[in-house]
């Protein structure tokens, strides 16, 4: 089924970058049905433009000025965007220029567009794009990519998934030269889950060298599999740490790579919940500029933590999840070690009962759903 996403078409070109499967290309033909498509997976035009890549400028020479031409998969063949800032400077032709890697877009080439093209990013279904189809416990068991949330089998559809990802991402970018070394460090990194990131500790457990697991690290962030989320800084009196967490993008594509597409166990609930809100923060974030920056805070001297704290502008909005059915006052406990940060404007739990209250202390306590309406709403901040 193909649903509403949120993203939209902006006035000018633009790159739209998300992982392989997440639905880039149905949107892309349901937002622009007119527009002249080339899609570099087709191995003929992907070879004849390999070898010439003056022949795009050909194909295109009936764009003129407005015109929309997308382009998929661009990062295969990076020396394009030389030809498209030429038509977007000389015929004002807008581009769509639709990737699944960022590695192979680190070049000059992309540079040239600095300005000319904006970066936005497709993330995983999101609650208000499912609507009435969404199901917790299916986003946290099989994730929402649209490739997968479609399948008629979505723990097949996951498992051939993460083989795609080694065969297609890795293999044809030459990424890393010890495949077998990246494919012993997968699980050991979907371990790591929203938590703070241990070279050290993963390249122990992946028998890798430390520098080559931080090389695998870069990987999963240039394939848009991952997310590192630093620590957020502030003056307070407390001592912070400043490793950044890792997130995985999806919830599925870390239990695939773990080998785990049973139901949901308790110990991983947690975890899995936490990183469903970042991915909606991150995907809301695209369109209704929820936060300027995001970061997690812990407090090293009393253990306290929050998972999310947004900053907008000067001002402040707090994020605390735990999956837990049942509200308690110790989940409380690092937002109210968080209440003297200056600018600081809510302060938010969201948990998985159905009650949302505010407490005396004026902290909000929303349901999921709260939290759902409260983005749709653009509401999340008071």
């Amino acid at each position: 089924m193909a649903y509403i996403r949120l993203a939209r078409v902006p006035e000018q070109s633009f790159f739209l970058l998300g992982m392989r499967g997440v639905g880039k290309s149905t949107w892309a033909r349901q937002a622009l049905p007119g527009a002249l498509r080339l899609d570099l997976l087709d191995e003929a035009l992907f070879t004849d433009l390999l070898a010439d890549p003056s022949l795009f400028r050909q194909l295109l020479s009936g764009a003129g000025p407005g015109d929309w031409v997308v382009v998929d998969e661009v990062q295969r063949i990076p020396s394009l965007l030389n030809e498209a800032h030429r038509l977007i400077e000389e015929r004002g032709v807008r581009f769509a220029l639709l990737g699944s890697s960022a590695r192979k877009l680190k070049t000059a080439g992309t540079n040239l567009l600095a300005g000319r093209a904006l970066r936005k990013a497709m993330h995983p279904l999101t609650a208000a794009e499912l609507g009435d189809d969404f199901r917790l416990d299916d986003a946290l068991q099989y994730g929402a990519i649209a490739l997968v949330w479609n399948a008629p089998d979505r723990r097949e559809a996951l498992s051939s998934y993460t083989q795609l990802y080694l065969r297609e991402e890795i293999r044809a970018e030459a990424a890393v030269r010890n495949l077998s070394g990246f494919v012993r460090f997968l699980p050991v990194a979907a371990l790591m889950h929203a938590q703070v990131v241990n070279a050290a500790s993963i390249a122990r457990d992946a028998a890798v060298a430390r520098t080559t697991v931080n090389g695998y690290l870069e990987i999963l962030e240039d394939t848009l599999l991952a997310v590192f989320l630093p620590a957020f800084e502030a003056r307070l009196r407390v001592r912070e740490r400043r490793r950044p967490k890792l997130y995985w993008a999806d919830p599925g594509l870390v239990r695939a790579i773990k080998r785990q597409l049973g139901p949901v166990a308790a110990e991983e609930r947690g975890a899995l919940l936490e990183g469903w809100v970042l991915g909606l923060l991150r995907a809301h974030n695209e369109h209704q500029r929820i936060y300027d920056d995001i970061g997690y805070w812990s407090a090293a001297a009393s253990a306290a933590e929050v998972d999310f704290v947004l900053t907008r502008d000067r001002e402040h909005l707090a994020v605390e999840v735990k999956a837990a059915e049942r509200y308690n006052t110790a989940m409380l406990k690092g937002l109210r070690a968080l209440a003297d940060l200056p600018g600081l404007v809510r302060r938010v739990l969201v948990y998985r009962g159905q009650r949302s209250f505010r407490t005396e202390d004026g902290i909000d306590v929303w349901s999921l759903d709260s939290l759902h309406e409260a983005l749709r709403a653009d509401q999340l901040w008071p």
